[in-house]
């Protein structure tokens, strides 16, 4: 896809533009954390995976490098859950969820316990 027009969708999401006031340690710090969190947090799975900043890099600058700021989720759609919009973002990328920690635990047990009734 052209990178304008993906630009373009970013921003009508809400998303900040990949490389939008970044720093420079950024790609190196987000390597390491999937290097040690390379699953979902909700459901698990290893594809089509964000590292989440619980407080959004562009609102806390000092936060964005991190660890405990820090959450792996994915966009793959497991049971038609995009987790990294769903919880991370409550729907809408522009959203803020302050609670993303504690809804991804419940989140992560609703779909354990679904996965166990459903191999009954």
């Amino acid at each position: 896809m052209v990178r304008w027009v993906q630009a373009i969708k970013d921003r009508f999401h809400g998303k900040a533009p990949k490389g939008a006031k970044r720093s420079s340690k950024w790609r190196e710090v987000r390597r390491e954390h999937l290097k040690a969190n390379p699953a979902c947090e909700i459901c698990g799975l290893k594809i089509k995976i964000e590292v989440h900043h619980v407080i959004p890099f562009h609102l806390a600058p000092d936060l964005e490098l991190d660890p405990g700021n820090l959450m792996t989720l994915c966009e793959n759609k497991k049971y038609g859950i995009n987790c990294h919009l769903l919880i991370g973002h409550v729907g809408n990328y522009r959203n803020i969820n302050a609670s993303v920690r504690v809804d991804a635990v419940t989140w992560k047990f609703k779909l354990n316990q679904f996965e166990k009734n459903s191999s009954r």
